[in-house]
């Protein structure tokens, strides 16, 4: 899906926090609504073709998209090796958190309802992020390790959709343990079938975006 340039304004974001220097992408269409964080996770970033995928789409729809590093240049580097970041649900978590304490500082933000669409590892720092801040209107979940969230799935209380791959039995396998675990009253578990964990078959990716779209319309707001 192509966005018209003149429709939308793209700000890159640089955020110091915790002596760190963090990078993000900010697309606001004109008719914006509200403001979805994306989460990434399991070695991905900001330039994740599926998340700028989904991010396309709901700026075509009204919501404004953040696409955020939580992890430093070096880290990513370090993390390429080791593969030990990603699983850092807290340091996730926590620099998540620090993001939204920031967008509820900017004036032309802080009136937006704000969303999580987490994926992979980065759905659990999604959940874990938005327990107590009632700011937090809806979460989506692509694929996402919901249950590395652990016992802080009760204390979730944002409406929730879990997004699988009809073919990733393991991630069904988590995410429906995990969603009898979560707190929040509106929590659903939609299958994409003949999907993989990357949602790489053909139609996959935008049905993942539309059911996002959807449950933010029902949610963020």
């Amino acid at each position: 899906m192509e966005i018209k340039p003149e429709t939308v304004q793209e700000l890159t974001i640089n955020l110091s926090q915790q002596d760190v220097a963090l990078e993000g992408t900010l697309y606001i269409p004109k008719n914006a609504q509200g403001l979805v964080l994306f989460a990434h996770g399991s070695g991905s970033t900001r330039h994740s073709p599926r998340n700028r995928f989904v991010a396309q789409y709901l700026n075509n729809g009204c919501y404004a998209t953040l696409l955020f590093d939580l992890l430093t240049k070096s880290e990513e580097e370090q993390d390429l090796i080791s593969a030990n970041l990603r699983f850092h649900i807290e340091l996730l978590s926590e620099r998540l958190f620090g993001v939204v304490g920031w967008v509820l500082l900017q004036p032309h933000l802080k009136s937006y309802p704000i969303g999580f669409f987490g994926a992979s590892t980065g759905a659990a720092a999604s959940l874990v992020a938005s327990v107590g801040r009632p700011e937090i209107k809806a979460i989506v979940s692509r694929g996402g390790r919901a249950d590395m969230a652990g016992s802080l799935l009760r204390q979730v209380t944002a409406p929730t959709l879990f997004i699988v791959g009809g073919n990733d039995h393991p991630i069904i396998d988590l995410n429906s343990r995990a969603i009898n675990e979560l707190g929040a009253d509106a929590k659903e578990m939609k299958v994409v079938r003949g999907a993989t964990h990357l949602f790489e078959e053909q139609g996959a990716l935008d049905e993942v975006a539309q059911l996002a779209f959807d449950w933010f319309m029902r949610y963020l707001h």
